[in-house]
């Protein structure tokens, strides 16, 4: 990745009359240090079209603004969306925990690590990917697209 720096958000969309639907955890990489606000917002507007916060012909109505808290700590609004608002953070701590349960499962072997990593990682955006293709009812034949779309908006 080089000098490739990650910087990671809450973003508000919001509805034309202002109020807040949902507050995403965004995360984007950029080559210089202090990405601007344009591609956390932009991030966070695919995210809630994704998520169908609102029918597809009201999507032009949403906006996003950065989240500003006044007090008390910084997190998501709405608990909807449980396991797609983890933010990088929390990605990088479940699947650290889940390679080393995995690498526990298999006998703690010697220098597969990176291995496990990858494996535990593909198991927890494939979760992602299930429930946002459960939260649009399961449409038939489309599972594939949620999984190309998550491993996609991981990728930032």
């Amino acid at each position: 990745m080089g000098n490739t720096v990650v910087a990671e958000c809450l973003v508000n969309v919001l509805n034309n009359k202002e109020t807040v639907l949902h507050t995403f955890p965004v995360s984007v990489r950029a080559s210089e240090p202090d990405p601007s606000d344009t591609k956390f917002e932009a991030k966070a507007l695919s995210a809630a079209a994704h998520a169908q916060l609102v029918p597809a012909g009201e999507l032009e109505n949403l906006s996003a603004r950065m989240h500003v808290s006044r007090s008390g700590p910084v997190t998501p609004y709405g608990d909807s969306h449980d396991v797609l608002m983890e933010t990088k953070i929390d990605l990088d701590r479940i699947v650290r925990e889940r390679a080393y349960l995995l690498w526990e499962q298999e006998g703690c072997p010697e220098g597969r690590a990176e291995e496990y990593w990858r494996r535990a990682h593909e198991q927890r955006l494939r979760e992602r990917a299930y429930r946002i293709w459960e939260q649009e009812g399961r449409p038939e034949g489309q599972a594939d697209r949620h999984w190309n779309w998550t491993r996609g908006f991981e990728e930032v």
